[in-house]
């Protein structure tokens, strides 16, 4: 699978979670403060709760219901009661838009 086209770079507010779906794969894409990008899994492993309603802070996303703290580079929850990690999709950034591919799982 290629990878697709979600949004132009500046679309992203930093520090602001945003659910798309590609192929059926829910996917949240945060751009944090630094200008980083990354994609996960969009649904916290606990609770079968969308991770882009969540809250972003630092290198986090926060599932509202729960309260677990999933890693946006490893895709690891970080406190309980989640214990299963996310997927995390490979993001490319190409003259200046965002592409991911649902298919590549970074290995972590």
């Amino acid at each position: 699978m290629a990878s697709t086209k979600i949004c132009a770079f500046d679309e992203l507010e930093p520090n602001e979670a945003v659910k798309v779906e590609i192929d059926g794969v829910p996917i949240v894409v945060v751009r944090d403060a630094a200008g980083d990008v990354f994609a996960i899994g969009d649904t916290c492993t606990h609770g079968d709760i969308s991770l882009s309603e969540g809250f972003v802070e630092d290198d986090t996303v926060e599932c509202w219901a729960h309260g677990s703290k999933f890693s946006l580079k490893t895709g690891k929850p970080l406190n309980l009661p989640a214990y299963e990690p996310v997927p995390v999709f490979k993001v490319e950034l190409i003259d200046g838009d965002v592409y991911i591919d649902p298919s590549v799982i970074v290995p972590v």
